[in-house]
């Protein structure tokens, strides 16, 4: 759905142009900068797909596959410039390619259409377990990019359950993304956690101000839709 969330299409192209721009600007931040982009390449890839239901078989997933090369092209010059950032950064490039070939050919197809048949709680569930399995994993590895990248997929989800666009949720995104920066900015200790949940709430900040509507529309189920 190109275009249609306009003010986090546009965070995610500034943020990939930072990140391009990250060995010029500020090396040290590249990997935190490509792990942003995991949460939101995420986030829009399974915005994109809003399937449920994956098709039976290796239909769905070679669909998803066919798809692939055109996303997995930023990723190869995000890689690249990990090269350009020098030869300490070289297992940084290693691990990004490594992430997205697990996000895009494994977990995405796997996973998807699992985390649509969670409860709403059991979402929350599953999304505080992958920012604890962040915060377990060092910063740059490819094991920690493939959990923020389920982590956007999670959050994805969980807005697309709704209410989008509600002022209440979009102050309490917001809310989100101030208290986990404080957090990381006061306890340098929980920053593997506090990052990653900041990065997720911002997304969900851009999603909901992207779509923000006088009459909020919740989300049913499609057997509550049709009574």
């Amino acid at each position: 759905m190109k275009g249609e969330l306009k003010i986090l299409n546009l965070a995610h192209g500034l943020l990939l142009g930072l990140v391009l721009a990250a060995p010029l600007i500020a090396p040290s931040l590249l990997p935190w900068g490509a792990e942003a982009l995991f949460i939101i390449a995420a986030f829009q890839l399974r915005l994109a797909d809003r399937r449920w239901e994956t098709r039976a078989g290796l239909r769905g997933w070679i669909s998803h596959i066919r798809m692939a090369p055109l996303r997995l092209l930023p990723w190869t010059g995000t890689a690249i410039v990990a090269l350009i950032a020098g030869p300490e950064q070289a297992r940084l490039a290693t691990a990004i390619l490594i992430a997205i070939a697990m996000g895009e050919l494994l977990i995405y197809p796997v996973i998807a259409h699992l985390l649509g048949r969670l409860p709403r709680l059991g979402l929350a569930g599953a999304i505080l377990l992958l920012l604890i399995g962040c915060g377990l994993a060092e910063p740059g590895q490819a094991a920690r990019y493939a959990m923020a990248f389920a982590l956007g997929m999670g959050g994805c989800v969980f807005w697309l359950r709704g209410p989008d666009g509600e002022a209440g949720a979009t102050l309490a995104a917001s809310a989100g993304a101030v208290g986990a920066l404080t957090v990381a900015l006061v306890w340098p200790a929980v920053q593997g956690v506090a990052i990653p949940a900041a990065i997720l709430c911002l997304t969900l900040t851009f999603a909901h101000l992207s779509v923000m509507r006088r009459h909020p529309l919740h989300w049913r189920l499609p057997s509550v839709a049709n009574n």
